[in-house]
Parts: C-alpha cells; structure tokens; sequence
C-alpha cells in the first residue's frame, strides 16, 4: 500500500458541497484516503468523521454488548458464576477491550484493520471446552499465539486469495440464511414466551417494510439505527416488558481480581494441563477466522470504488490487532473471544465509510455503555438486538452472497459450499470446497490450471487438514465421536 504523507489527505480533500451527490463525496472521501500500515493516525488530519460513521458504532454497540454477553454467560454458566459476574465482565470487556482497545488500534495505529469483536461461531463449543478441562485465560492465550502465527505468516490474506468466487457467495449466502432464519425464530419465540406472537409478526413486518424501502431509496445504511429504534418503539407500544436494571458504575479493574481463586472468575490462575486441554479449540477458533475476514472484506469490495484501495481492511493485520486483543483481553480477566467485527464493518461498508472514524465512535460509545449501564439493558433488549442483526449483518450477507454468484461454473461451487455448510459447518464448507475448486473439480477449471502446485493442492489440503482435523478433536463432525 502507498503510504502518503500526513498532511496529504487535507490538502486534496474537498468539501460535501463541492459534489453533485452525497455518495459522489464520500466516493472521493475513500479514494483519496491512504493509511499507513502503522503509524498515528489523526481525525480531521488524516480522515474525518462524518454522520454516516455513527451508523457502523451503533451497529457495532449493540452488537458487542449482545455478543459479548451470550459468550460471558456461556462461561458463567460451565462454572457455576453468577449473573452479576456476567454483568460485570461485559462491563469490563466493553470499557477496557471494547473502547480503549479500539480507539487505540483501529482509530490511530493501524486504520486498515478492523475493529476486534466477538467469535460467535465459538459460542456453542464452550460447554465442551469447559468439559475438556479447559480455563478461559488458557484458551485466551492460546489464541492469541495461534492467531499472530497466522497473522505473521500471511496465512490469511493468502487463504482469501485462494478462495474463489463461487465459494465466498456460497458462504455469505448460507451464513446469511441461516442467521437470518435464526433470528427470526428467536423473535417469535420472544414474544411467544410472554403469550404476545403477534408483537413478533409486526416488528418483523414493518423491520421488512422499511428495510425494503431503504433499499429501493438506496439508504440501506440507515437501516440499523431506524430499524431497531423503530422496533423497540412499535414493541413497547404493544405491551412488551422492558424495563432498566443496570445501574451506572465501574467494574473491578485488577486482572488479580478476575483470575482469584475466590474472586472474579473463581478459578486461579491455569496450569500445564489446562494449557493443553484447549489447544484443539484454539487451533478451530484460528481456523474460523480466515472465511469470517474474508467475509468482511469482500463487503468493503463490494460497496466501495474499485480506486478506494487505500482503506480496504488488511486481513493478516486485523488477525495481528484480533490476537493482540485476545492476548491483552484474557490477561486481564475478560472472558471474550475475539475475532473481525462483523457488526462493524459490514454496516460501515454499506455506508461508504472506512474504518477509523466510526471505530473512534465505536471506542466512545461502549466506553459509555459500559460506565452508564443502562444502554447495554436497551442494545440487549430482544426486539432491538434481534433487527439490529436482521437488517445490519444477515440480511446484507445473504444480499452480497447473491451478487457475487453470476456465472454458472460460480453457482455450482456455491451450491456445493452450502451444502458443505449444511452438512457439518461453515469451516468444514469453506476447507472442503476451497480445495474442491483449487483442483478443478468443482467450479472454473480453467482457474485452477493457472494455480501452482501449491497454491492449487499444498496449502488448501493444509486448511483442510487443520479445520477438519480440529473439528473432529473436538467432536464436530456429525456421528464421529470427540477424539480428544
């Protein structure tokens, strides 16, 4: 990437009145803009902020809040903790990982990496984590080890180069179905626990109403602010309960209180066994990471101009910020596992805006979450954080899935990537029809004949190894049992 110097962005820079439309200067705004891989970066000097920013930090807010609590209570649930740990560990994830963690890396060091968030696909592996012997500050660590190997290796960048077209709209579609179906199911069972189904079919109506005319007016993205507003409204005024109850305050910031044998997590500091008990896991979680960026980034391809190369997202960086996080996260006593921000970048993608501006927002905006309280009980409620994943992160995937997948050849490796996903999950789906495609058996096999060797059957044989290796470890392949 051209590193340009500091002063450059302002001198070039024009005003939003100078353009014939606002997507014509927001165009040049990310045209012009080129980030130095690492270095300070400024606001107002080497980008600006601009309203559209604080559609991906509301987006991204309410998403780590929701994220980041189903992984705490997961684990406070293997271990016997309380609803007040899980609060209070949130509320640390949000003030410490959350806010100054972001603000540091994706506002000022290095814009071209996204922003670390939650890894929700590891969310349903950690009752068998806990099973195996597993501690939160091992599994921590050894992400973070496993994922700035990878980082530093260039493994990920080469892994999404390797993917070809029909596999990436094959995963984006079957992620977007799946989550979006899910989504909705959880709606529907909201309201049905409190005899009131039908507040369920009017948010999701008129959430399907008012998304569609966003689209049709091309300003898909208003569409999480106002889609979620709107439905916390329309649920409220339907009778559903809601109600504050976290109060403002800090959570205990001294690592030695969270890994306390009587304190915090209740559970010491781990030893060899535990180190080793998780490294299966940690390989998977890694793993997972490579079709998640890949994801990501094909959304800033898909929306931005073909000249924005400036301020793409820089897969093997993001995995170096990802695993710094982790690292930093876990030693401090935070029970997240971290992975690129989906409910960042794909809002801020669709609203034609880079990374730094609205991960500054994004900083302040979970730092006062996590110092008011009260936000996190609205972003956590169900008929907003549910619309907000509708509209914000599954409904664009499907959306992108569906774009990229024109020719035939193309179709037929998205099928059968679907189908791989259905089959077992999406990293068996991404490994299996990766190395598929490479070798010319699904697909464009004129593609593969210009692959070399390595590029064709070493290094997706490896991925394929590593992910189907890990997953039948740790029990994930249907009707095989856990090897570990």
């Amino acid at each position: 990437m051209t590193e340009h110097s500091q002063p450059e962005y302002r001198e070039v820079r024009k005003k939003a009145s100078e353009f014939e439309s606002r997507e014509a200067y927001l165009n040049n705004e990310l045209k012009i803009m080129s980030f130095k891989r690492w270095g300070v970066h400024l606001p107002f000097r080497d980008y600006n902020i601009e309203i559209e920013d604080w559609v991906p930090a509301l987006a991204a807010t309410i998403g780590k809040v929701v994220m980041v609590t189903a992984m705490v209570a997961v684990f406070a649930a293997q271990f016997g903790l309380s609803a007040e740990f899980v609060a209070e560990n949130v509320r640390y994830e949000l003030l410490i990982a959350g806010g100054l963690f972001v603000i540091l890396f994706s506002a000022i060091l290095n814009p071209n990496a996204n922003l670390a968030g939650t890894h929700g696909p590891m969310i349903p592996l950690i009752p068998l984590i806990a099973a195996a012997g597993g501690h939160p500050l091992a599994l921590g660590i050894m992400v973070c080890v496993f994922g700035l190997a990878l980082a530093y290796t260039k493994g990920g960048s080469k892994l999404m180069t390797l993917t070809g077209v029909g596999v990436r709209g094959g995963l984006l579609i079957y992620l977007g179905a799946v989550g979006l179906i899910a989504q909705i199911n959880a709606t529907e069972a909201w309201a049905a626990s409190a005899d009131q189904g039908y507040i369920s079919f009017a948010v999701i109506g008129i959430t399907l109403a008012i998304y569609a005319y966003l689209a049709k007016i091309n300003k898909r993205w208003l569409a999480i602010p106002l889609c979620s507003a709107i439905a916390g409204i329309v649920a409220y005024a339907m009778g559903a309960h809601f109600e504050f109850s976290t109060a403002p305050g800090l959570p205990p910031l001294s690592p030695m209180y969270w890994w306390g044998e009587d304190t915090g997590w209740q559970l010491g500091l781990p030893n060899l066994g535990h180190f080793v008990a998780v490294i299966p896991f940690a390989i998977l979680a890694v793993a997972m990471w490579s079709p998640d960026y890949m994801g990501h980034r094909v959304f800033q391809e898909l929306n931005y101009p073909r000249e924005a190369k400036g301020v793409l997202m820089d897969v093997d960086d993001t995995m170096m910020v990802s695993s710094i996080r982790q690292g930093v996260g876990a030693v401090l006593g935070g029970g997240n596992l971290a992975s690129s921000w989906g409910t960042y970048m794909i809002p801020a993608a669709i609203a034609k805006r880079p990374i730094p501006g609205g991960a500054l927002l994004t900083g302040i905006l979970c730092i006062l979450a996590a110092v008011l309280g009260y936000p996190m009980d609205l972003a956590m409620w169900e008929p907003v954080l549910r619309v907000a994943l509708i509209v914000g992160v599954f409904l664009p995937l499907l959306e992108a899935g569906m774009q990229m997948v024109h020719k035939h050849k193309d179709s037929l490796s998205a099928g059968i990537c679907i189908f791989a996903c259905a089959f077992v999950n999406p990293v068996f789906g991404w490994a299996t029809t990766m190395l598929l495609d490479n070798m010319g058996l699904i697909g464009d096999a004129e593609r593969a004949k210009e692959l070399s060797l390595k590029d064709k059957l070493l290094i997706p044989g490896a991925a394929f190894v590593v992910c189907v290796g890990s997953l039948a470890l740790v029990g994930q392949l249907p009707g095989i049992p856990a090897l570990l």
